[in-house]
């Protein structure tokens, strides 16, 4: 495989012949337990020749080099041969594997990745054929899988319809932009409580990357980074995710973050950073509300996932957070009562507003980027709206925003100034507001924002009459013409 996207095209189309994947969810799936074997197995090579002793927690059959790999001699199984073990013996081993509390982390996951995996396929040969493709991957030289989210979302790009299961995944300008602005120290824990396939981690251990390490920091960062994930697949590629990236015992859990009482958290549950883009646009039922106090109880997903990062945040920690426009702009009780809370108890010093289509082509939501800290009540809180690109109408699956994008906001940062709208008169492309402000103002934080355009409200009797004067000037257009063609048509007669 020379690319991503002749990868995925290779998978899709074997794939489309089989009669045993019916949709694109079922697609991702069929190739992400795939993908994950692959790369465990080259975890291991590593772990055995680092480790004396090192004994797998896979059963010498279910090891990749014994039915993946194809050596080319003929001897590789396929056919019904091949989908029978799959089915009969590979899954059923691997969701039995014997995990207890003790189980070593990067052993556990194998059992816990394949608790509700699924196989699909149902031609052996088929089957063969995506193994091999997944198999032909060289780990060592192939760098674009070291970014093995983008592969996820590559697929989802492919497979139009798969975002519309609500798998939006934050662009990774996004999530490094975020990352670098929290500023990762080695030693710090850091949580996204809906991670997805880790993006957000993957990008704060780039950024550790950077700073100075041993195998010692090597071994704290693995420890203190952490995520939850509540959909089976996303959980899947988080875990290989973090493998590829050097973690060997990834703290993913497979779980929904909002099911246990926020008052029940204490210091040890804390965390110094958290980075995330909670899930917006959901509705949680009654049963996951109660886990919140009475009057920041709502069932709008990313307003309870706010709260439980007020809860989760530790004294003297920050935080940065996508949220949608409906969260700054919104006034019902529970809203406002959540924005009183983030600016008593945390000091909200930034927030950046996002182009509408930053999300293309999952949503066309407009959102925002939180940044706080919980140091103490928010005294100011500077707002700034990040516009298009030159050369941009909107952002796109072929024309993605880039880290470069965020550049002119990256100079504004540290040099902050009000700057007012060139193009709207009163109006401010960066502006800061007092907490007392905001207050007064309701708690509106839609401050800053892009301008719209006014439309005229007109009565039905005005509207009747507009609609007479276009239909009157169109015809007057109409007959314009036809009186030309009819001209033209009597010359050539003539």
């Amino acid at each position: 495989m020379t690319n991503l996207s002749s990868l995925i095209k290779s998978l899709r189309d074997i794939m489309r012949s089989d009669a045993g994947i019916n949709g694109d969810a079922q697609r991702i799936e069929q190739i992400i337990w795939i993908l994950f074997l692959k790369v465990y197995a080259a975890k291991e090579e590593t772990w055995d020749l680092e480790e004396d002793g090192y004994t797998s927690i896979l059963p010498p059959a279910c090891r990749w080099d014994a039915w993946a790999h194809d050596d080319g001699t003929g001897t590789a199984m396929t056919g019904d041969e091949l989908l029978a073990f799959v089915n009969g013996t590979l899954f059923p081993t691997l969701r039995s594997l014997p995990v207890t509390k003790d189980t070593p982390i990067r052993q556990a996951i194998v059992q816990a990745v394949f608790a509700e995996a699924n196989q699909y396929m149902k031609d052996g040969v088929l089957l063969r054929q995506i193994v091999n493709v997944i198999d032909g991957i060289d780990l060592e030289d192939y760098t674009e899988i070291h970014a093995l989210g983008d592969i996820y979302e590559s697929i989802l790009r492919e497979l139009q319809s798969a975002g519309s299961a609500g798998e939006f995944y934050t662009p990774r300008a996004v999530t490094d932009f975020m990352a670098e602005h929290i500023e990762p120290h080695v030693g710090e824990r850091v949580a996204d409580f809906a991670c997805g396939t880790g993006g957000f981690l993957v990008s704060w251990l780039k950024q550790l990357a950077a700073q100075e390490q041993t195998a010692a920091t090597v071994e704290a960062i693995g420890r203190s980074t952490y995520g939850i994930e509540k959909k089976q697949f996303p959980y899947m590629l988080a875990i290989t995710n973090m493998l590829l990236h050097g973690i060997d015992a990834p703290h993913i859990v497979h779980a929904n973050a909002l099911t246990k009482h926020v008052l029940d958290y204490t210091d040890a549950d804390a965390f110094d950073k958290i980075l995330m883009n909670p899930p917006y646009g959901g509705h949680e039922k009654a049963d996951v509300q109660r886990y919140f106090p009475d009057d920041l109880r709502g069932s709008e997903t990313a307003d309870l996932f706010l709260v439980l990062i007020l809860y989760r945040l530790r004294q003297g920690g920050r935080a940065a957070v996508v949220l949608p426009d409906g969260f700054l702009f919104g006034n019902d009780n529970t809203k406002v009562n959540i924005k009183k809370k983030l600016l008593t108890e945390c000091n909200l010093h930034t927030v950046i507003r996002l182009p509408a289509s930053v999300f293309a082509p999952y949503t066309s939501i407009t959102t925002n980027l939180l940044f706080f800290d919980k140091t103490g009540p928010t005294r100011e809180t500077w707002f700034y709206r990040l516009d298009m690109p030159d050369g941009y109408k909107h952002f796109s699956k072929t024309k993605p925003m880039q880290r470069a994008h965020f550049a002119p906001c990256d100079a504004w940062w540290t040099h902050r100034e009000v700057l007012p709208d060139a193009d709207v008169p009163g109006a401010y492309k960066a502006n800061v507001y007092t907490r007392g402000q905001i207050e007064s103002g309701g708690w509106n934080l839609d401050l800053c924002g892009y301008p719209t355009v006014e439309e005229d409200i007109l009565s039905p009797a005005e509207t009747i009459r507009a609609f007479h004067e276009r239909r009157d000037a169109l015809n007057a257009k109409i007959d314009a013409r036809l009186q030309n063609i009819e001209a033209l048509l009597g010359a050539t007669e003539k």
